[in-house]
């Protein structure tokens, strides 16, 4: 399983924010920026603007849980910062799971899994023989 290495310092937001792209959607902003190698890392943010402490706590939750899903699909060698709205805290997880793909596909951070279709490969199969 992979694990998130997360952005930690502040000077690495801060970079991201200046040099990266992003992609705005109505529950969460993501910029990203491309470093080099490595695994990509992730830094997820959310301002007292969101609300007290258990509404910015499941706003981080919920972008957490989507990034652990997407986790596989990130392209190595990105520096990723998501950034939580004031209307995070109150949409379902897969609502922001389905925004926060988009927005990464946008900003060509996902290994698509079309490419795999026009391919002709198919996916494998969970079953039996």
């Amino acid at each position: 399983m992979d694990i998130i290495v997360p952005l930690t310092e502040n000077y690495e937001f801060r970079r991201v924010y200046a040099r990266g792209k992003s992609a705005v959607r109505s529950s969460l902003v993501v910029y990203c920026m491309k470093k080099g190698g490595g695994k990509a890392r992730i830094g997820i943010t959310a301002s007292k603007k969101i609300g007290n402490a258990v509404k910015r706590n499941r706003a981080r939750r919920l972008l957490r849980e989507s990034a652990r899903l997407l986790c596989p699909q990130l392209k190595p060698g990105f520096d990723i910062v998501l950034v939580s709205r004031g209307k995070t805290p109150f949409v379902r997880c897969k609502t922001v799971l389905t925004e926060m793909t988009s927005a990464l596909e946008e900003l060509g951070v996902l290994v698509c899994a079309a490419k795999n279709a026009d391919k002709g490969e198919r996916p494998a199969a969970h079953g039996g023989l």
